[in-house]
Formats: C-alpha cells, sequence, structure tokens
C-alpha cells in the first residue's frame, strides 16, 4: 500500500503588525479567562457583575467585574480575527490603543465611586490602560508600515 505523502509548503511569514496583533489579542483572551480564576482574581467572592463594588483584583492589582472580564475577551477575541489580515490587525492595534486612551482619560476623569465607574476602573487599571494605549498604538502605526492592508493597491494616479 502506498501512502500519500505530500510536500507540505512553507508556512507564510505573518508580518510583524499581525503578528503583534495575534499576541495582544492572546493576552486580553488569557486575561479576560483569568478574571474568571479564583487565584489569580484575589476576593474573588466579591466579585460582582459590574460597578465599583467589586472588590475582585486580578493579581491582587487590576479591579474587576463580570463585565471587565467579558469585555477583555471580547476585545481579544476580536483580535484574533482581525489579525487574520493586515488592515485588520493595524486596525486592532492602532484602533485598540486609541480606544484604550481613550479609556484611560475617562478613568482618570471620573468619580471612583460614582455610578459612571461601571466597569470598574482603579489607579492600576488607569495607569495599564495608559501604557496598553501607547504601546497598542505604536506597534500598529510603525510596524509594517511598507505593506498594504490587503486590498488592491492603488497608485497616485488612481486618487481623486
Amino acid at each position: 500500500m502506498a501512502r500519500d505523502v505530500r510536500r507540505r509548503a512553507p508556512a507564510r511569514s505573518r508580518p510583524a503588525v499581525q503578528k503583534a496583533a495575534l499576541a495582544v489579542a492572546a493576552g486580553f483572551v488569557l486575561i479576560g479567562v483569568l478574571g474568571f480564576v479564583p487565584g489569580f482574581t484575589t476576593h474573588y467572592g466579591d466579585l460582582r457583575f459590574a460597578g465599583h463594588h467589586s472588590e475582585a483584583k486580578l493579581i491582587g492589582l487590576f479591579q474587576v467585574s463580570i463585565l471587565h472580564n467579558l469585555l477583555h475577551l471580547l476585545f481579544g477575541l476580536a483580535g484574533l480575527v482581525l489579525a487574520r489580515r493586515i488592515g485588520g490587525a493595524r486596525l486592532f492595534l492602532a484602533g485598540g490603543g486609541a480606544a484604550y486612551l481613550g479609556l484611560w482619560l475617562y478613568g482618570f476623569a471620573i468619580d471612583r465611586e460614582a455610578q459612571a465607574n461601571f466597569v470598574p476602573f482603579n489607579d492600576a487599571d488607569n495607569w495599564l490602560h495608559l501604557f496598553l494605549g501607547f504601546g497598542m498604538l505604536l506597534l500598529g502605526l510603525l510596524l509594517s508600515n511598507e505593506l498594504g492592508t490587503g486590498g488592491r493597491p492603488d497608485t497616485p494616479i488612481d486618487r481623486p
């Protein structure tokens, strides 16, 4: 009996922007899952669906709630889908970075005891949002600048 031995084509190497988007997205999925794991989340019994009354903290630092963990999961899953294309990877990193800078401003401006702190945020979250915002924005804007977005190439003559 002859075996059908097929040569595998070498795996196409992904551009750096896609690799970065995949890594960041996987990190968000992991953080979202760990937010539901007692031990990684301290005061797990105080975990609430939403609001500043949730006293649960991821690794004892970052205030989390069920909604906060679900948002991390959804953001990470969206990033995994978007990272399949160069344009999507850039959108996830640059757009997500801009969104996290917005979250940093929001967390900086709100009263921590107000109803507006519904996700919830604490100082550690705010510093992390600032770091993530700038980091993701830089990755999305600076990596693989010579590559297109996956659409049709255009030339200057095609532009209005």
